[in-house]
């Protein structure tokens, strides 16, 4: 905290963050999917419930407010290698994983900002028990509409359905390998595919159940790369919003020439 106070001139209001983000280039009605740090942003008077707040007020009563809500604890302790478990613990984490709860299941690896974005008023979560989304606004009902297990960031996830209303990425103080909408890219590519033996912990029939399914194996290692790519040939809007670098892009934009990418340079 001391570190943030010392790297921050002044503090960070949400009358100062609305301010920014409109700078940046995001309106009243737009539909936003947004990647997150908040110690990126300095010292934020409110912390991340200011950041949530002053994403909505920028927005408006028009807009759609997206964030990634995943749960990648809730998946097979067989595949788990930061760190892994001893073999003799899987039964047991499989046997013993609460299931998916879209109200109660806290969000893991991403930050302060979508954890408390999920759970301010109005929100809708898909029902995804590894990569579900949270929504606030207008089309926040259609988003969250069924979550399909696998593909999971398919033409059918939310991630797809942002796609097709056209909607704009906010990175804000993380990179191109934060950049969930890249995974409809994969599941769209003609390159290399691998598929892996997956689990979860969930609601069947109103009864919990531990399900195994495959899945497509997603990478990020090349989302960077992407990422320098697509900034070379299409307009990203770049600016500080508090002490954080923003990026700005059209989600239709970044997926269409993340697939052709990938069709050309994910091969051998």
């Amino acid at each position: 905290m001391l570190e943030l106070i010392v790297q921050t001139p002044l503090p960070c209001t949400q009358e100062l963050l609305v301010r920014e983000l409109g700078e940046l280039g995001i309106h009243a009605g737009d539909i936003l999917l947004v990647h997150s740090s908040l110690s990126s942003l300095g010292w934020v008077c409110g912390a991340e419930q200011t950041v949530v707040a002053a994403l909505m007020e920028r927005l408006g009563s028009s807009g759609t407010l997206v964030m990634p809500t995943h749960t990648p604890d809730n998946t097979d302790p067989a595949n788990w290698r930061n760190p892994p478990v001893p073999e003799s613990w899987w039964s047991v984490i499989r046997s013993s994983m609460p299931a998916f709860d879209p109200e109660m299941t806290p969000t893991k690896r991403l930050g302060r900002i979508p954890e408390t974005f999920r759970k301010f008023p109005g929100v809708m979560r898909s029902y995804h028990p590894i990569g579900s989304f949270a929504a606030w606004g207008r089309h926040a009902a259609a988003l969250t509409a069924p979550h399909s297990l696998e593909p999971m960031f398919g033409d059918s996830s939310p991630i797809g359905r942002l796609y097709d209303l056209d909607s704009k990425v906010l990175l804000l103080g993380v990179v191109y390998d934060s950049c969930t909408c890249l995974h409809l890219a994969e599941y769209r590519s003609a390159g290399n595919k691998r598929y892996i033996q997956e689990g979860t912990a969930m609601m069947v029939g109103g009864v919990r159940n531990w399900v195994n399914v495959v899945i497509q194996g997603l990478e990020t290692d090349d989302f960077n790369e992407i990422g320098s790519a697509f900034e070379a040939k299409h307009a990203v809007h770049k600016r500080t919003v508090g002490n954080a670098q923003a990026r700005v892009f059209a989600l239709r934009e970044i997926v269409d020439f993340a697939q052709n990418w990938m069709n050309l340079n994910r091969i051998g």
